[in-house]
């Protein structure tokens, strides 16, 4: 009988465990520290919804299919985000039914803390693996995941 080797030590099924509870800890790290840097109301669906607004701006349907939620699921997003000062809806010059959601200065602000803690928990995890066994996870996840797999869905995938 052969040795078993590296691979057969592990299942397939268990591949999605840690990538996504690698995510999550990234996720819920970051959001612990805006609340700090007066962002207390900040959640991780409003991450995923600044992202799809951009920093040009996005309607309710554009956004709808950026995140995976229907129009109706994305409006409510952005009326939470109007509410707390992180959106504003605008009007179109070239279109009068469109009604684009643009971030403000306290969304701009936000996504730029983010960012910043992003980079701090890259940091700590370069620590924690060494910074070439890091760049080699990044590497091979950019290998495995195709560039048209980025989606912000997440927060809708998991829900109803």
């Amino acid at each position: 009988m052969p040795e078993p080797t590296a691979h057969d030590a592990h299942h397939g099924f268990e591949l999605p465990l840690p990538l996504f509870a690698g995510f999550r800890s990234l996720v819920d790290r970051l959001h612990d520290e805006p609340a700090r840097q007066g962002h207390p109301d900040l959640r991780p669906v409003h991450g995923f919804a600044m992202q799809a607004i951009g920093p040009d701006g996005a309607s309710a349907s554009e956004m709808g299919r950026r995140l995976g939620v229907s129009k109706q699921a994305a409006g409510k997003t952005v009326d939470r985000l109007v509410a707390l000062g992180y959106a504003e809806r605008a009007g179109d010059a070239n279109d009068a039914r469109r009604k684009p959601v643009r971030l403000t200065p306290r969304g701009f602000d936000a996504l730029a803390r983010s960012a910043a803690i992003f980079d701090d928990l890259r940091a700590e995890w370069a620590e924690a693996l060494g910074e070439r066994r890091l760049a080699e996870l990044e590497s091979g996840l950019r290998t495995v995941v195709p560039a048209t797999g980025l989606r912000l869905d997440a927060a809708g995938w998991f829900g109803p």
